[in-house]
C-alpha cells in the first residue's frame, strides 16, 4: 500500500494499523493465513522523513501488542518525489490512500498576472471572493492538469481492481472562507504597517485549489480508469483533533498545525523574521472566529476501483 502526502506526523502509521487490522479480520473470516505488507510512504522530497521513522519501532511494538504474531510482517518504506508523475512500478500498488494533500497543486499558477505583468489577484493569497474570474480559470486549469496526472499516474501503478481512497479539502463555490484567506488579509495589514512590501505581497499567490464535488467527478470519468465506488462530502470543524473546548487552546493548536505546512513558503517569500508575529496574530484572529462559530469546512472522500478495461493500454 501507498500513503501520499504523508507529511511529518504518526497519522499514516496510524492508517497502517487500520489497514492492517482489516485485512486480518477478512483473512480469520476465510481461514486463510494474513499477508505481508509493504508500505510506501510518500512525501516530496524537502520532507523530514527521519520524524516518520524514528516513530517506527513504536509503531512495530504497538502492532505486535495489539495485533499478535499472527499477522505478516509489515514493511515500511519512504518514497520521496511528486504524485504529480510515477512513483511506483506499473501494476505494483494495492491500495493507494491519500489524506489532506490533493489541494496542493504542483506550482502556483503561471496565468496570475496581466500581459503587462501585473498582479491579478492583489489583496488575495489564494482564490477567494473578491478574485477576478481570469484567476479562478488559471487555478482550475492547473488543478485539472494536475488531478489528471495524478489518477493517469496511479492507473499505470496499481493492479487490477486495486482500491484508491482520497480526502482533500472541497469547495461549494459560495461563501466557503478557507483559513489562507484569514492569513492573506493579516499578511494586507502587515503590508501596511510596513513590515512587509506590498509589490511582493500582491504578486505572491499559494499552489492551493479546493475543487467542487462536481469538478472531481467530471475529471474522474474524463479520465476513464476507474470505477467510481464511492464519492461523498462531510464537514469538520476546524479546530478537529484539539482536544480541548477551550477556543483559545483550539486556536493555538490550529494555528501551529497551518504554520508547519504554510511557513516555509511564507518564510521563502517574506523573510522569516516576521513568521511569529504573523501566526500570533492568525492565533489571535482564530479566537474571535471560533467564538462567532463558522469554522467548519467541506472535506470530499472519494473511493475508486481500478477498471479492467484500457488496463493493458495504461500499463
Amino acid at each position: 500500500m501507498a500513503d501520499l502526502g504523508c507529511s511529518t506526523g504518526t497519522n499514516s502509521l496510524e492508517l497502517v494499523l487500520e489497514v492492517i487490522e482489516i485485512v486480518n479480520t477478512a483473512c480469520q473470516k476465510l481461514n486463510c493465513r494474513a499477508p505481508e505488507f509493504e508500505v510506501f510512504l510518500n512525501d516530496l522530497p524537502s520532507n523530514d522523513f527521519n520524524t516518520v521513522f524514528t516513530s517506527l519501532p513504536k509503531f512495530y511494538k504497538k502492532l505486535e501488542d495489539e495485533r499478535g504474531t499472527e499477522l505478516g510482517q509489515c514493511f515500511v518504506y519512504g518514497t520521496p518525489g511528486s504524485f504529480y508523475g510515477r512513483l511506483f512500478p506499473s501494476k505494483f500498488v494495492h491500495f493507494v490512500h491519500s489524506l489532506y494533500s490533493l489541494h496542493w497543486l504542483s506550482r502556483i499558477p503561471r496565468e496570475l498576472a496581466s500581459d503587462n505583468g501585473e498582479a491579478l489577484n492583489k489583496g488575495n493569497i489564494c482564490i477567494a471572493q473578491t478574485s477576478p474570474l481570469a484567476v479562478w480559470k488559471a487555478y482550475y486549469k492547473l488543478f485539472e492538469s494536475d488531478f489528471m496526472l495524478f489518477l493517469r499516474s496511479r492507473s499505470k501503478e496499481i493492479i487490477f481492481e486495486g482500491r484508491m481512497v482520497l480526502t482533500f479539502i472541497g469547495s461549494t463555490k459560495s461563501n466557503d472562507p478557507h483559513y489562507l484567506m484569514y492569513i492573506g488579509n493579516i499578511l494586507n495589514s502587515m503590508a501596511s504597517e510596513g513590515l512587509i512590501k506590498r509589490p511582493k505581497l500582491d504578486m505572491f499567490n499559494l499552489p492551493f485549489y479546493n475543487s467542487t464535488v462536481e469538478e472531481v467527478r467530471k475529471l474522474i470519468e474524463e479520465e476513464g480508469s476507474y470505477t467510481l465506488h464511492k464519492l461523498e462530502t462531510f464537514t469538520l470543524e476546524w479546530h478537529i483533533g484539539c482536544n480541548s473546548s477551550n477556543p483559545n487552546v483550539c486556536a493555538k493548536f490550529l494555528a501551529n498545525s497551518i504554520k508547519v505546512v504554510t511557513e516555509p513558503m511564507l518564510a521563502k517569500e517574506f523573510g522569516g523574521a516576521i513568521m511569529n508575529e504573523l501566526f500570533l496574530k492568525f492565533q489571535e484572529l482564530l479566537v474571535r472566529i471560533f467564538a462567532a462559530g463558522k469554522t467548519e469546512f467541506l472535506n470530499i472522500v472519494v473511493s475508486l476501483i481500478r477498471k479492467a478495461s484500457n488496463f493493458n493500454a495504461n500499463a
